[in-house]
């Protein structure tokens, strides 16, 4: 979340700018998404125009010298395709905010992932969605109102996407680990909770874990395996990993209460599989 900006543009505006978090991280600092892999980032998120369109327009240039592409901006930058080991991945990013690709919008959301799947051979959904915090680590699969704003229906989100095409959806936005889910074949992820913060943000309890999930599929782009390095924070320190395996436990725990009927299982040493089909 955020921008990789340094300078320009007008920070924005809160109504209560006591609780105001405007996100701007130097732009050299993408040097940390390359040394660490990223071909490709979501721009769909609550903090991507905290700097007006300059903002953002600075993060795009940021990015694109640094050859990692971008997706989730509406009407100009909605999806990205890329090539890796000679499988072409598509790219779709969406949000519930100002400038984004609407992931309220259904209709407009499996119009754009049926147009990657045409041309692609895995496709690959981000969203950031659902309402925040430790009191909203379940999916509750419903539209979810979270200070005043519809933050979507996720789980109607992810299984429409699917089925325009989409292989592989990860979540995020509720800051908190959520539930893995297999809808027809396909992996769902609803949050990976908090990845790398730093300064004011809440890490206590569920806020400071979170997976990293590897995830292996067919050419075709079902499931085959997955496998979470659990990780955790503590302030300013970035992602660890956790010893105790916090975050395998608690997806292990949060799947089996919300898709108590579901295909995955979970191992406590983070592997990933389907009903059925062993290790």
């Amino acid at each position: 979340e955020g921008t990789l900006y340094d300078g320009g543009g007008t920070a924005k505006r809160c109504r209560d700018m006591s609780k105001c978090y405007v996100f701007r991280s130097p732009a050299g600092y993408v040097k940390h998404f390359v040394n660490a892999g990223f071909d490709v980032v979501s721009l769909a998120n609550n903090h991507s125009g905290d700097f007006g369109p300059a903002g953002r327009k600075g993060t795009k240039a940021v990015l694109r010298n640094a050859g990692i592409a971008y997706a989730g901006l509406k009407g100009t930058d909605e999806t990205a395709v890329f090539e890796r080991n000679g499988t072409t991945f598509g790219f779709a990013a969406f949000a519930p905010n100002s400038g984004t690709c609407d992931v309220r919008n259904l209709g407009r959301a499996k119009e754009i992932v049926a147009g990657l799947s045409a041309r692609c051979d895995i496709v690959i959904v981000s969203f950031h969605g659902g309402a925040e915090g430790a009191a909203h680590q379940h999916v509750p699969k419903k539209t979810e109102i979270y200070l005043g704003e519809n933050r979507g229906d996720v789980y109607r989100f992810a299984h429409a996407v699917i089925d325009a095409g989409a292989d592989v959806v990860f979540g995020h936005g509720p800051h908190v680990t959520r539930a893995v889910e297999l809808y027809k074949d396909r992996f769902i992820a609803y949050s990976l909770g908090n990845f790398c913060t730093y300064g004011r943000f809440n890490l206590r309890g569920p806020a400071g874990i979170a997976p990293i999930l590897k995830i292996t599929t067919r050419t075709d782009g079902s499931f085959v395996k997955g496998h979470i390095t659990p990780v955790y924070q503590q302030k300013t320190h970035g992602p660890k990993i956790d010893p105790q395996k916090r975050a395998i436990a608690k997806v292990k725990e949060l799947t089996a209460t919300d898709f108590p009927n579901g295909q995955l299982v979970i191992e406590e040493d983070g592997r990933i599989w389907k009903t059925g089909n062993g290790n």
